[in-house]
C-alpha cells in the first residue's frame, strides 16, 4: 500500500534544484517516487509516494539538505 505526501518547496528556480530534493527525498526510507511541479522562484508542489508513512520532519531535513525550505500548504 503507498502512501502519498504532498509538500511545498521554495526557492527552487531550475532542473537542477528539482535534481537535488528528488535525490534527497529518495534517500528517505520507503520511498518510491519523487514529482515535483516546478514554480521557479515561488512555490514548487512535491508529491512523495512511499511504502511507509514518512516523518515531516524527516521530510524538511531532507529538502533543508539540498539546499531549500520546506513550507506550510497555506502559505
Amino acid at each position: 500500500m503507498s502512501n502519498t505526501t504532498t509538500i511545498n518547496v521554495s526557492g527552487m528556480t531550475c532542473g537542477h534544484c528539482v535534481s537535488s530534493v528528488i535525490e534527497e527525498l529518495t534517500e528517505l526510507k520507503g520511498v518510491e517516487n519523487v514529482a515535483i511541479e516546478l514554480n521557479a522562484g515561488g512555490i514548487s508542489e512535491v508529491t512523495i509516494t512511499s511504502t511507509l508513512t514518512l516523518d515531516p520532519a524527516e521530510i524538511g531535513e531532507a529538502v533543508a539538505e539540498a539546499g531549500y525550505l520546506m513550507v506550510a500548504n497555506n502559505a
